[in-house]
Order: C-alpha cells, then structure tokens, then sequence
C-alpha cells in the first residue's frame, strides 16, 4: 500500500471509531496521539506502514520521554499506537503488529491524598465564613462526587434525604443519602442564595451558574488559607471514599456512592486505610 502513513489512514481509522459510537473525547485524543506518532515517523523517513517496526516505536516512546512527557502519558500513547496497528491488521493492511512487542514504561502511580483529621477540620473551619463555600466543602467531603457532578447540581436534586446526581461523562447517575450536615450546611446556603432565573444549585454572586474552574478557585483558597498543601478538589472525594472504608463500609457500597465502575478503583484505597489504622491516627469521624 502506497503512502500508508499519510494522514488519509489516520482518518481512516477516526471514521472507524466515530462508527463505533465512541465519545468525541476519545476520538480526538487517538487523533492528537497518531498525528504525533506519524510527525515522528514522517522526520524519520518512514513513509509505509510496514516499515514501522519495534524498534521505531520504541524510539517515539524514548522521544516522548526525553522531551519531558511523563510515562503514564507515553503509555497512554502507546495504547493508541497498539489499537490503531489492531485496527490495521484487521483490515489486512498490515500482517504483523509490531507494538505489541513494545513494553509500556513503568512507572509508579502516586496513592491518593487523603486528608488527616487536622486537615478537614481546619477546612471546614475556614469554609464556614461563607455559607456557599461550606456548601460545596460539606457535599465534597461527604458524598465523594466529582467537580463535575457538583457545578450540574439543581436545586430539585437535593430532598430532605438524598442527592440526585445526574449522569456525568462516563460516571453513571446515582442517588447518594443525605446527612443532617449535609442538608444544613444546603439549607444555609439557599436562604442566602442570590435569586436567579437559573435553577443550578450553586451560582456566582450575580445568578450565573458556578463553572467548574469558579469551583476550583473557592476550595484552592480554602487550601491556600489553611496550609493544605500539594492537593487538589478531587481529594476530598479521595478522603470520603477512605473515610467510608475506614467505617466499614463494603466496597461495593462505596462503588456505587461515587459512580466508580470498576471495583479496582475503589480497591486501591483498602491499603491506605490499613496504613492509617496502623498509624492509629485514621479519619476521625466526618
């Protein structure tokens, strides 16, 4: 086949995903990862498909890690590299596929930062100034919902008993119980809530929906003000997810509360409790 490694079989195999219903997300970064993938092969005079051997995808992997991309991302670039030889051997395009014979750079992947009871406690601490920014520390820090799932709360998804949570990217829809803190810290918020057109359970001062990066922001100056160092909004998700473990809690249970698909996700946790339980320091009660 001429000219195998033009932008043509990329496309090719693009319009194969986008046929398979596969989501924008991922279409896009197949995309941007090929076209990296053949730039490389293009500036080495590579110019048909079954002249790319091991050794050439192992030098793109080398590149990528020389020019300060970490191994997670490399690995991640080498998945797109072996699924789209896969799709090419399929089609009979190609006979062998030679990035199976490429290893995936080790690397270890950091644990999860859990918050110490000192931690959370000067957090909600600080968070209690602002009806609203306690709001959003108390439903992070006890439900485990993503930042995502929180900016698309509605005011009609919140009763006197539960979350409704909306579907949100890969994460299902779920209802998460309610707790008495939970619901006043809500309670307190809406009796201070700007009046607004917009039914979104969190807005800005002036009744526009709050945005993801406003969100951000508000807990990075809760972190900011209190020394919590090296931690990010998902953290508290991380902490409730450990707290619940650390209660008993099955991890089934735990799967279903935070919309975790694989049981693996909510696994990793298990020895990080054990730690904390051993330390004789643990969660506390939230």
């Amino acid at each position: 086949m001429d000219n195998a490694l033009l932008p043509s079989l990329v496309e090719r195999f693009i319009k194969n995903l986008e046929a398979q219903g596969k989501s924008s997300f991922t279409i896009i970064a197949y995309k941007k990862d090929l076209e990296q993938f053949v730039g490389f092969l293009t500036g080495k005079e590579v110019q048909d498909i079954r002249e790319v051997k091991k050794d050439e995808i192992n030098a793109f992997i080398d590149k990528l890690i020389a020019d300060s991309y970490t191994k997670k991302s490399a690995s991640r670039k080498l998945n797109s590299i072996r699924t789209f030889f896969r799709y090419l051997k399929q089609e009979g395009i190609i006979d062998q596929n030679p990035s199976l014979d490429v290893s995936h750079p080790k690397y270890v992947q950091s644990p999860p930062r859990i918050f110490t009871k000192l931690e959370y406690r000067a957090l909600r601490d600080f968070a209690k100034e602002d009806s609203r920014t306690y709001a959003l520390v108390e439903i992070l820090l006890q439900t485990g919902m993503k930042i995502g799932e929180l900016a698309n709360l509605r005011t009609s998804d919140v009763d006197d008993s539960m979350i409704h949570i909306r579907d949100y990217g890969k994460t299902p829809g779920r209802d998460i119980p309610l707790n008495k803190a939970v619901k006043k810290a809500v309670d307190d918020y809406l009796k201070n809530r700007t009046n607004s057109k917009d039914d979104r359970l969190f807005i800005t001062r002036t009744g526009h929906p709050l945005l993801i990066r406003n969100i951000r922001q508000i807990i990075a100056r809760c972190f900011r003000e209190v020394g919590v160092e090296n931690a990010t909004v998902n953290d508290l998700r991380n902490t409730f997810i450990a707290h619940q473990l650390k209660q008993g809690a099955s991890v089934e249970y735990i799967a279903r509360l935070v919309g975790h698909k694989r049981l693996s996700s909510t696994e990793r946790f298990l020895n990080l409790v054990k730690e904390e339980v051993q330390k004789k320091e643990g969660l506390g009660e939230l």
